[in-house]
């Protein structure tokens, strides 16, 4: 069963994924790093209110799952 973000007019269950990846795709990630962005992500996560479900990756890129509330706006920064 989903569990459901429960608000005084609002019930969702928002869910982004988000794909970081290093300049051209060199391979500088170590483990440590991956350590200190997860942390880095969970933090930033929190002050928006937002939970950080996964964090995953290898030497040139990092997923993200992140459950956020529809207060927070996403936009689209690869067209920037």
């Amino acid at each position: 069963m989903l569990d459901y973000r429960r608000g005084r007019s609002v019930v969702c269950s928002l869910h982004v994924h988000l794909v970081f990846v290093t300049k051209y795709r060199r391979g500088v990630l170590s483990d440590r790093a991956m350590e200190v962005l997860r942390e880095s992500f969970e933090q930033v996560c929190d002050d928006f209110g937002a939970v950080l479900v996964e964090s995953d990756g290898e030497d040139d890129h990092v997923h993200l799952l992140v459950e956020y509330l529809p207060t927070v706006q996403l936009q689209n920064w690869s067209t920037r």
